[in-house]
């Protein structure tokens, strides 16, 4: 009963707008991570490992996590529910922040998501992750953020790595094919660089496998952006996964890695799609 009411606390709270508040809610207790990195000093850009608690000499899938926030917000340690939950499921979990507006808009956010996907690449081993079996993921804006890494090769050229490098994308309620109107106008510069920022115009047969996961009544982005992606990937020879939520909205996949048992379909789509064992 106590778990029930406090899942409808956390979905009212982000219901309301109140998103700071629900995640200052869903992270109540947990540990800290395993470890915390300077990926790239000259940024002042860290990142939080989170490992299961048994890895033995078995290497794990990884998977790095850019949060959501509208490219203007967000903080790594308000994701730590998704780090842990991750690491329960037998993955070495990397939340990675990156550079937000008006610090900085497009595309330096994507270059810097290319560069914390290249130092977890050069250190997985070292927290017992298979750097073969890397994966990059996001929620929202770090969906966005994760397919263009995973579709765009000039950001992981830049680093001597290619798409093709990552086993996979996830991607959690992301916008792929959006409107770049109001507030986005400056966060995404000059008109004639709007078609960069699209994963749609990237999606071909030299991208990795992507696992899309939306909610069918999402109002805040499209969950047409996952099926048009989706579609575009397989014409292409490319492989996605989609995974609709029915009546579900935005934050839904946020809210079930929270809650397995909300929809447990969300976490085990992701076991599955990275090949991981839970702890």
């Amino acid at each position: 009963m106590r778990t029930r009411v406090l899942l409808a606390a956390l979905v009212a709270l982000l219901a309301s707008g109140c998103q700071r508040t629900a995640l200052l809610w869903a992270n109540r207790g947990l540990p800290p991570p395993e470890a915390s990195v300077v990926y790239a000093p000259a940024l002042g850009m860290a990142l939080d490992v989170y490992t299961p608690s048994a890895t033995g000499d078995k290497r794990r899938p990884v998977v790095v996590f850019f949060y959501g926030g509208g490219w203007s917000s967000g903080r790594r340690e308000d994701y730590r529910f998704v780090g842990r939950r991750l690491a329960e499921a037998g993955i070495v979990a990397v939340v990675a922040d990156y550079r937000t507006w008006p610090a900085a808009g497009f595309p330096a956010f994507v270059e810097d998501g290319a560069r914390a996907v290249a130092w977890t690449r050069a250190n997985a081993a070292d927290f017992g992750g298979d750097p073969e079996r890397l994966y990059v993921a996001g929620h929202s804006a770090g969906a966005q953020i994760a397919a263009l890494i995973g579709s765009d090769p000039r950001y992981l050229r830049a680093h001597g790595l290619q798409p093709r490098t990552l086993a996979g994308v996830i991607g959690l309620s992301g916008p792929y094919d959006f409107d770049i109107t109001g507030d986005l106008v400056p966060i995404f510069g000059p008109a004639s660089q709007w078609p960069q920022a699209q994963a749609l115009n990237y999606a071909d047969g030299n991208a990795p496998p992507f696992l899309l996961v939306h909610g069918d009544a999402d109002q805040r982005v499209e969950a047409r952006d996952s099926t048009l992606l989706a579609e575009r990937l397989r014409s292409n020879d490319g492989k996605a996964t989609l995974l609709m939520l029915e009546g579900a909205g935005h934050t839904a996949p946020l809210v079930a890695l929270y809650d397995p048992a909300r929809d447990p379909r969300v976490l085990d789509a992701i076991r599955q799609f990275t090949g991981a064992a839970p702890d």
